[in-house]
């Protein structure tokens, strides 16, 4: 497996990868699926400088990606703070990608100036619950019920890890 910036042309895959998610449901707050053209600014707002796209892939398929994303874009006191996102697709899931994914940013946060790191998820997402604990993050927040679907309420974990108090990942 190979981790490299995302191109363009993944961006296709990506959504596969992403809609996948959306059809199981309860794994982001996107109820309906996504097309290849309504995330294009979405891509073209990630830079590899500072909030970039990785894909991970596995011959020639991209088997998953992660995201690190400004958090109150414009707010200067906030800019050395990014969330996480990740997702797998499904035949690959428990296969390591994610972990892979993982590793990878936080290591590459002081490179991009990223002090401190977070995920939001459903908290019903213990996969995701698990992972960010192996690799240091704590709960750092919980919102209780604020997303519905189809009249099932459920939460918000906030994860949070400060990168500048690592010391090896």
């Amino acid at each position: 497996m190979k981790i490299r910036s995302a191109e363009l042309k993944d961006l296709e895959a990506m959504v596969a990868i992403y809609n996948q998610s959306i059809a199981v449901g309860q794994l982001t707050a996107d109820t309906t699926p996504v097309c290849t053209e309504g995330r294009r600014k979405w891509f073209d707002d990630h830079t590899p400088d500072q909030y970039p796209l990785w894909v991970a892939e596995s011959g020639d398929m991209i088997v998953g990606y992660l995201t690190i994303s400004a958090y109150r874009p414009g707010r200067q006191a906030l800019r050395q703070t990014a969330e996480v996102s990740y997702y797998v697709h499904f035949d690959h899931h428990r296969q390591g990608v994610a972990s892979a994914l993982l590793q990878f940013a936080i290591r590459a946060c002081p490179s991009l100036q990223i002090k401190t790191l977070f995920a939001i998820l459903m908290d019903n997402n213990q996969g995701s619950v698990h992972l960010l604990q192996k690799y240091g993050f704590e709960k750092w927040g919980h919102l209780p019920r604020v997303a519905e679907f189809d009249g099932i309420e459920v939460g918000h974990y906030y994860y949070g890890l400060r990168i500048d108090t690592l010391h090896s990942i």
